[in-house]
């Protein structure tokens, strides 16, 4: 079974990501996280498959998280979520480390499924 973990400071979209997932794919487990500190404290407890991480994140921001997880966790899948589709969020998405990225406004989710099936035969 697949373990997600959203990390996400907007609640209205991190629940609103959840229960899309959740009907999409019904036998994910998926955790949730506000802040980097937060999500740190989990991947460490009990390390997920895939995060979805936002950029923008009170504290350490979802950049330097995917660097310090990547290092620790290099196993971890990590795709970057943000509003702002500018090329240098990307660039340095795939710099510190992110192996995906997707702009919220414009989740395809095809690309998601895919995703998350490639993800849960790796695990297999």
């Amino acid at each position: 079974m697949l373990k997600i973990l959203l990390v996400e400071d907007n609640r209205t979209y991190r629940e609103a990501l959840k229960e899309n997932l959740i009907q999409q794919f019904p036998t994910l487990t998926i955790d949730e996280a506000e802040n980097g500190e937060e999500a740190l404290k989990k991947v460490t407890k009990a390390p997920p498959q895939l995060i979805f991480m936002d950029i923008r994140l009170p504290g350490i921001n979802g950049l330097q998280l995917t660097k310090q997880i990547k290092r620790d966790f290099p196993g971890i899948h990590i795709t970057m979520l943000t509003g702002y589709d500018v090329p240098e969020y990307r660039q340095a998405a795939s710099q510190y480390g992110a192996d995906g990225f997707f702009v919220k406004e414009s989740l395809k989710w095809d690309e998601i499924r895919s995703l998350i099936e490639f993800i849960e035969k790796q695990v297999q």
